[in-house]
């Protein structure tokens, strides 16, 4: 079954940018989250497994994504509840995947939980990359967008 069968054109420029956008806003509130918390450890050296830092920078990534999509939402004339709403019925696939890329990314380059000048650009770069193409079809099928 191709492509055009089910409707999606993937050669679309205009939903690749759009979409890129979107991706790079849930990178963004993705990372404060989940390099605050990993950065955190790696400061205060507070003995705590590799494995639950990870889930913790995981859970944290989600939450402070939610947190700035609801602000952005907000900023774009959305209700309190509205945007809070919208939010998290946001693509948690597309926040997951990120999450969990970007963690994977650090762990098989660092042994995980550790935040390096070069490693950090590396997760960055797969985090977006892995849901991207999920936020194109999202968006070209559903036109449903965040921002």
């Amino acid at each position: 079954m191709s492509s055009e069968s089910v409707g999606i054109v993937w050669s679309c420029k205009h939903t690749w940018r759009r979409s890129a956008a979107n991706t790079g806003w849930c990178l963004l509130g993705c990372s404060i989250g989940d390099l605050g918390t990993i950065l955190f450890f790696q400061i205060t050296q507070i003995p705590f497994p590799v494995l639950y830092i990870m889930l913790l920078a995981i859970l944290n990534g989600l939450i402070t994504s939610i947190i700035l999509e609801t602000i952005i939402l907000i900023r774009q004339n959305f209700t309190v509840k509205n945007a809070i709403q919208t939010a998290f019925g946001m693509s948690f696939i597309s926040m997951i995947s990120m999450e969990v890329t970007m963690n994977l990314t650090d762990f098989f380059l660092t042994g995980g939980a550790v935040l390096t000048w070069w490693v950090v650009p590396i997760m960055l770069v797969m985090g977006f990359l892995t849901p991207w193409p999920y936020n194109y079809w999202r968006l070209k099928k559903y036109n449903i967008a965040c921002h």
